[in-house]
């Protein structure tokens, strides 16, 4: 059985380079609104996945509904001199197929500043899409569909895609395939723009079912992830493949979540340093209200699993993004429910942003960074990112001061700010509403391009 949809399908994966943007002044924070959308929301509304950021601090982002067709857009954010935020459409999405519309995930960067993201309906069959948007003369950008997913090869693809360092596009789809499990894919540039795409691998059930998440690759090209469901218990899996000669590919499963180690793991995975694997899960633990777990290579080729934390309410509940690293190994990451804030009728579950520190002798131990409440922003179901000077961005899908999407507020971006000799300030970049419009329901993450690794400076 699918776990909780309401955690599930607004999760957002943390940007494979996430590892890259390590942070140096850890001291503590608060959070600033960057951007509020929406309900008419002809700038969008429901940013349902990760952002990118270029090299002069711009953020991007998409949402899954609203814009000009009310079928989701991708914006652009750009710092302005002496503070705040300018917020600026670059795409609206248009419900009508073959065209590509709902994207659901987050954005990436090619070298030539072209983008890149998945829609989960639309194309030719209406299964989804994988499209770029390639900036014109005129200050445009031109949508095109490189893939119509069919369904035999895949079907709603939710997570953000990935390349390899010989420019080809990786993703996942939560659907579809040949057992109608989900299928990992490949797409291959080809000769005069064209994209040939190939299915990696099609779960079957025992071995996952339902990837939702981003995938993440090692050195050697092998490609990681989880599946929120199926595996040995049904609780989902720790999944790697393989290449081989020839093209072929062989799954191999690292761990069958089992509670009490976590179960429906529906966000992606990343490194450290020495190779350890490091993730969430929504439910499982102590309290089976989630977990931050670790995954340690062994001697054999397996994998064994360690969790670090268990969510107990207080402190958070439902983690349902990836995680990121600082360069002193610390860990950070958001709670969907949780926390200790007030939210109206979410009393106690507006949600949280955590750091995992290690321990001296083993163990880790856990801070509330932020705890979210009504008279701010709440329910940040996606992750955050760090940029260089240690400030931490995100997205929550409700709160703010924005009026009019059909509850009492509309979702804002944050960031959150360490504060010398202690704590964090939350400083709130934008609130989304309706007058202008601009969507509302922020509820994807934030992710910097590999060249955005400096911190903002307008």
């Amino acid at each position: 059985m699918r776990p909780k949809t309401c955690f599930i399908r607004l999760t957002a994966t943390v940007a494979i380079f996430a590892l890259s943007l390590l942070a140096t002044n850890r001291c503590a924070a608060g959070e600033k609104v960057l951007h509020a959308f929406s309900e008419s929301a002809k700038d969008g509304r429901t940013t349902v996945r990760g952002w990118a950021a270029d090299a002069t601090g711009n953020l991007y982002g998409t949402t899954r509904e609203g814009g000009a067709h009310a079928s989701g857009t991708v914006f652009e954010m750009t710092p302005v001199v002496g503070g705040g935020w300018t917020e600026k459409v670059l795409y609206s999405f248009t419900e009508k197929p073959p065209n590509a519309y709902y994207p659901d995930a987050g954005l990436i960067f090619d070298a030539a500043g072209n983008l890149y993201g998945t829609t989960e309906a639309g194309g030719t069959s209406n299964f989804g899409t994988v499209f770029e948007l390639s900036p014109v003369k005129d200050g445009g950008w031109r949508e095109k569909v490189l893939h119509s997913f069919a369904g035999a090869d895949g079907s709603t693809p939710y997570a953000s895609l990935i390349f390899d360092g010989s420019g080809n596009l990786y993703g996942t789809t939560e659907v579809g395939g040949a057992y109608g499990y989900g299928t990992v894919f490949e797409l291959v540039p080809g000769t005069g723009g064209t994209w040939t795409q190939k299915v990696l691998y099609s779960f079957t059930g025992t071995h996952g079912t339902n990837p939702y998440a981003s995938l993440i690759l090692d050195a050697s090209g092998n490609l990681y992830s989880t599946t929120q469901t199926g595996g040995a218990y049904g609780h989902g899996t720790v999944f790697e493949l393989i290449p081989s000669k020839g093209g072929h590919w062989t799954e191999k499963i690292l761990h069958n979540f089992n509670n009490p180690d976590g179960t429906y793991p529906s966000a992606g995975l990343i490194f450290d340093t020495a190779g350890n694997l490091y993730g969430t899960s929504v439910e499982g633990g102590t309290y089976n209200l989630g977990t931050v777990f670790e995954l340690t290579p062994t001697g054999g080729g397996g994998w064994t699993e360690t969790v670090l934390h268990s969510f107990g309410g207080a402190d958070g509940s439902t983690p349902s993004a990836s995680l990121v690293f600082d360069s002193a190994g610390n860990l950070y990451g958001t709670t969907g429910g949780g926390g200790t804030g007030s939210c109206g009728q979410y009393q106690g579950s507006c949600g949280t942003v955590f750091e995992l520190t290690p321990a001296t002798g083993g163990g880790w131990t856990e801070t509330v960074l932020h705890d979210f409440a009504r008279d701010e922003v709440y329910f940040p179901y996606a992750g955050v990112i760090l940029d260089a000077a240690g400030n931490l961005y995100g997205t929550a899908s409700s709160g703010g001061s924005g009026k009019g999407c059909g509850k009492p507020h509309c979702g804002a971006v944050f960031e959150l700010t360490p504060l010398v000799g202690g704590g964090w300030t939350e400083t709130v970049l934008h609130n989304f509403h309706t007058q202008p419009v601009d969507g509302y329901d922020p509820e994807a993450g934030l992710i910097f391009s590999p060249a955005s690794r400096s911190s903002k400076t307008p």
